[in-house]
């Protein structure tokens, strides 16, 4: 039996949040494909809520007739008959597997703030796909979100 040799000095509890799985020696830790990974989650995820959305203004009639409260049984009939819902859940489980791949690679706090490109892709796909008209002061919160994301890309991805 093998020892279990820590993935850096003392972190070797895989339940703590700064747990970072030790490589093979000569195996380099690949930051491009990493931040691929994680932008396709992201873009994964971006489509599973704009499929969402499309499914529930299907059932919905655009607002028309929301989805009654009162009623779970028949609310829930009426979504589970929805192909795009089930569409969107199903994007959001690949979103989750590739997450899942990326978890295993990198520290949380280098990945998790990419998640917030999904607000980045949503405004995107309002103003260009659906023609929403997208305020200034959301643009400019778009703004700030990318240069944060430009800034953690260009830190180390382990700690």
């Amino acid at each position: 039996m093998t020892e279990a040799k820590p993935g850096r000095a003392g972190h070797d509890n895989p339940l703590d949040i700064d747990y970072e799985p030790s490589l093979p020696p000569g195996e380099k830790r690949r930051k491009p494909l990493l931040i691929l990974f994680i932008l396709v989650s992201v873009a994964l995820a971006a489509a599973a809520q704009l499929t969402l959305k499309y499914g529930v203004d299907r059932i919905t009639e655009h607002g028309r007739s929301g989805i009654v409260l009162g009623q779970p049984f028949a609310s829930a009939l009426r979504v589970a008959r929805e192909p795009f819902v089930w569409g969107g859940l199903f994007l959001f489980a690949l979103s989750a597997a590739v997450w899942i791949v990326v978890l295993s690679r990198t520290a949380l706090s280098f990945a998790y703030p990419f998640a917030a490109l999904t607000y980045v892709l949503i405004l995107l796909a309002d103003r260009v796909l659906l023609n929403v008209d997208v305020p200034v002061m959301r643009w400019a919160g778009v703004a700030f979100i990318i240069t944060g994301i430009v800034l953690i890309s260009r830190t180390g991805h382990t700690t």
